[in-house]
C-alpha cells in the first residue's frame, strides 16, 4: 500500500516497522490470492467484515478502497444495509453513516479535482 494512501498514524509504523509492515501487506496479497474470489467481491467482503465488528475506521477505509477501486455507491451502501439482520439497526446505521460520509467526502474531492 502507498505511504501516501494511509493515515498519519498508520504511515508512522510503516515507516518505523518497515519488515512487519512489508510481513502484513504480503500477507494481504497471500490471501487475496488463495481462492476464487474476484476483486469485487474481496472488497465488498472486507467492507462486511468490518461492519460486523464495528470498526469505523476500518468500514471507512475499506469504502474509500472501494470507490477507488471502482464499486458504486449503492454497492458500498447495500452492504451496510445487509447488515441489519446480522448486527443490528444500530450498528448497521452507524456504518451506514460511516460509508456515506465517505462517499460524500470522495464526490467532493472528485468535484474539486483532488
Amino acid at each position: 500500500m502507498k505511504h501516501d494512501s494511509l493515515p498519519a498514524v498508520v504511515e508512522q509504523f510503516s515507516r518505523s516497522q518497515p519488515a512487519v509492515w512489508e510481513a502484513y501487506n504480503q500477507l494481504g496479497a497471500a490471501v487475496a490470492k488463495a481462492g476464487p474470489l474476484d476483486e469485487t467481491t474481496q472488497r465488498l467482503l472486507k467492507l462486511a467484515i468490518a461492519i460486523g465488528g464495528g470498526r469505523e475506521g476500518a468500514v471507512r477505509a475499506h469504502t474509500r478502497r472501494g470507490l477507488r477501486a471502482g464499486l458504486s455507491a449503492r454497492e458500498l451502501e447495500q452492504t451496510a444495509l445487509l447488515a441489519i439482520t446480522t448486527v443490528g439497526w444500530p450498528s448497521a446505521f452507524a456504518a451506514l453513516c460511516w460509508v456515506q460520509e465517505e462517499i460524500e467526502k470522495g464526490q467532493k474531492t472528485e468535484q474539486t479535482g483532488g
